[in-house]
């Protein structure tokens, strides 16, 4: 009881990127111009899809709805970020405010994991078994799919998000992050958090390498389905539409597994909180783009609905 009545009363501030306000000026202006790049970027292949009849497929469905999560998963983290660069670092979260925070950002986030597995799944099912991909990809287990991505994201989060804020948190409420992140408020604690961290470990090496796991092995079946086309356009088509997909994965999997899978001891405060950066901000740019152009179908399709537009 003591615990929690330390908890209730405490607010949490983020740590600044630098004390010089004209250096936190040039940062946030950096960051609301990746806010909104993103959005755009991102909005428009959702748009662009549910516009175009002729991407009403699996494929582009799963991309589509990547988009909303990439928008609903900046956004948890954009705003109060961007209060904070402004009041440099003054701008308080309670403790429920940073527990509905940390909370919607994993769960957006490993949903976002999944549903790049069942990207690959998708890749897998069109080039290893093309004469049956419309009778398996059918509409409803799309549906279902999207729907269990969210869902494990979701029975994620919300443990440990719960087994987290169930922590004291004393007199130290500087957060040495620009984001209520789970291994900077678990520095926090004024309790033994080994518990809590191997939990936190255990669950990040699950939720990262068994969907990684997966996408390899579909990577596998889909190269050697890949060297078995006899035409070079065929190939350089199906390595297309693969390509993209990878680059993506490896700059999710690749930051997120640098933050949540270094060992406690040797973890950083300012390299996780750089590296972090690349994926809220920088990586739901690049996806856009990286779909776009090396997507021959997709750019054709947003060339035609910007010049309408």
């Amino acid at each position: 009881m003591e615990g929690i009545n330390k908890t209730a009363g405490i607010e949490f501030f983020f740590r600044p990127f630098s004390p010089d306000p004209k250096v936190q000026m040039v940062i946030f202006v950096a960051f609301l111009a990746m806010y909104l790049t993103s959005l755009g970027g991102n909005a428009t292949i959702a748009l662009t899809v549910q516009i175009k009849h002729s991407l009403h497929t699996p494929m582009y469905f799963f991309l589509a709805n990547l988009a909303l999560l990439e928008i609903l998963y900046t956004s948890s983290i954009a705003p109060l970020a961007l209060a904070n660069l402004l009041s440099m670092g003054k701008t308080p979260v309670s403790v429920t405010g940073c527990g509905t925070q940390m909370f919607f950002f994993v769960f957006l986030g490993g949903a976002d994991c999944v549903l790049l597995a069942v990207m690959a799944y998708d890749r897998f099912i069109a080039i290893c078994y093309p004469l049956r991909y419309t009778l398996i990809m059918s509409w409803s287990l799309c549906v279902e799919l999207m729907v269990g991505s969210l869902v494990l994201g979701f029975l994620l989060s919300l443990p440990l998000t719960i087994l987290i804020f169930h922590l004291p948190f004393c007199h130290k409420n500087e957060i040495y992050h620009f984001y209520c992140d789970m291994p900077a408020v678990l520095r926090l604690a004024c309790a033994d958090t080994r518990v809590h961290q191997t939990a936190l470990y255990v669950i990040s090496f699950m939720v990262l390498s068994i969907p990684l796991s997966l996408i390899s092995v579909s990577y596998v079946f889909i190269v050697a389905a890949i060297l078995r086309i006899g035409s070079t356009e065929g190939r350089h088509r199906a390595f297309s539409t693969c390509s993209s997909h990878i680059l993506v994965v490896l700059l999710q999997y690749g930051c997120t597994s640098f933050v949540y899978l270094s060992p406690s001891s040797s973890y950083s405060p300012e390299m996780g909180r750089v590296v972090s950066v690349v994926y809220t901000f920088i990586t739901p740019i690049l996806n856009p783009l990286i779909y776009s152009m090396r997507n021959k179908e997709l750019k054709d399709a947003l060339r035609k609905t910007l010049r309408k537009s």
